[in-house]
């Protein structure tokens, strides 16, 4: 069972990299100009965005069986720990979404909403993981 814990924990890290990554490269990407830059930024983020997915799909794999095997019934600590990952993967199809704009060249989004949403997955880390180690409920 702690090998699991491990491997879920290992995952995590790899999907966090990227969505901590992922949004600072959109920033970036609305300020460069040039198309051959924007090119280069979309690259970028798409093979981001792959590696980051397999980070996600192992993370809620191992966290899955970790719920099935060792936490049966739910306690209510990780019942609002999976509301808090729910979430997260919206913020990650969201960036799908975002790098499809870019790619279409329409960008619905300002400078400042990138960088209010470049925030969310540190919050979304620090109630997880604060969940996680205190079980509070």
């Amino acid at each position: 069972m702690l090998t699991l814990k491990a491997f879920h924990v290992i995952f995590m890290v790899t999907w966090f990299a990227g969505l901590f990554y992922l949004p600072r490269l959109f920033i970036y990407h609305l300020a460069t100009e040039d198309p051959g830059g924007r090119k280069r930024f979309e690259t970028m983020e798409w093979r981001l965005w792959v590696i980051m997915s397999i980070g996600a799909a192992l993370t809620v794999l191992s966290g899955l069986l970790l719920v099935a095997f060792w936490w049966w019934p739910m306690p209510a600590w990780l019942q609002a720990k999976l509301l808090l990952v729910a979430g997260l993967l919206v913020f990650h199809f969201h960036c799908l979404i975002i790098m499809r704009q870019f790619r279409e060249g329409r960008m619905p989004h300002s400078d400042r909403f990138l960088r209010l949403f470049n925030e969310a997955p540190a919050i979304g880390l620090i109630g997880i993981v604060l969940l996680a180690m205190l079980k509070p409920f």
